[in-house]
């Protein structure tokens, strides 16, 4: 909380300190009855949260999203691809690893494999080699390779684009099928990777922690037709303005619809700081700094 310099020297005079700094009396109660006022103001604030109708919600989310599409107009998949193939191998490497080294590794192993029968006929050291910068890649390998027979079984070597069989291939799970789906075949998706599940319960959208019930939860808040770019714009702003230890919250355009302001910094010098990525320029004119 920021003290006026009033109320510090008016609490300077109780102290002890000559008669001369001490300021009038007047101004010490307004001084004194800031912080109260402050702290009604959030508690105010506070319990109008708690009483947020199932309505409420929904326009503050939507609200919200809108906020996101004009921080981050250009939100995208930050996996590098050309096929729904080279994506579903992608997002199986980037696994506890960061869509920068993937996007290191996979030049090299798009050009060696580029079909699902390249992947199911791959020698296994071969391919553990080329993908060991993205980590676990053993167990990464054997998704593959998994992922290639499976494909030349059971669909030609295509990659399907139905939800219910993309989940029942090798390396791929619910939120990997949702990126598949959203960005190769423009299937509506919500991808819940960490960033996007930790902002979510930040802003109250939701407690759960099952990231299928957060998925359900967030697709009945917002229009279907949003689904995929709320997954880009919630990851960016993950990435760029919330972060998990320290978010930037001077410097938020959702300060005003975020029940958790006040987590980070506030001080619009201090969050400006911490503001990453290419769009900070962009980011800190929309608030005015």
């Amino acid at each position: 909380m920021r003290v006026s310099k009033t109320s510090a020297a008016a609490n300077g005079a109780e102290s002890g300190i000559p008669a001369a700094t001490a300021v009038p009396a007047d101004a010490t109660a307004e001084a004194e009855s800031a912080p109260v006022a402050g702290t009604v103001a959030r508690v105010r604030k506070a319990n109008k949260r708690a009483k947020e109708t199932p309505t409420g919600l929904v326009r503050r989310a939507r609200r919200m999203n809108r906020e996101l599409a004009l921080a981050f107009p250009d939100a995208h998949c930050e996996l590098d691809f050309t096929t729904p193939l080279e994506l579903a191998v992608a997002t199986i490497l980037s696994a506890q690893c960061t869509d920068v080294r993937v996007n290191m590794t996979t030049p090299a192993l798009f050009s060696k494999y580029r079909s699902a029968k390249d992947y199911a006929e791959a020698n296994r050291t071969e391919l553990e080699e080329m993908i060991r910068p993205t980590g676990f890649y053993r167990n990464k390998a054997n998704s593959l390779i998994g992922l290639g027979q499976a494909l030349v079984e059971q669909y030609d070597g295509v990659l399907p684009n139905k939800l219910d069989r993309l989940v029942q291939l090798p390396g791929i799970g619910r939120k990997t099928a949702n990126v598949i789906l959203g960005n190769a075949f423009g299937v509506p998706g919500i991808t819940v990777d960490t960033h996007f599940g930790r902002l979510v319960r930040r802003w109250k959208w939701t407690d759960e922690e099952d990231p299928v019930k957060v998925e359900h939860i967030v697709g009945d808040l917002i229009e279907r037709k949003e689904w995929t770019m709320l997954s880009h714009r919630v990851i960016f702003h993950g990435r760029r303005v919330c972060h998990a230890r320290k978010p930037a919250c001077g410097a938020c355009i959702l300060a005003k619809d975020c029940p958790s302001y006040g987590l980070g910094p506030t001080d619009p010098a201090q969050a400006a700081a911490l503001i990453k990525g290419p769009e900070t320029e962009h980011l800190l004119e929309l608030v005015g700094l």
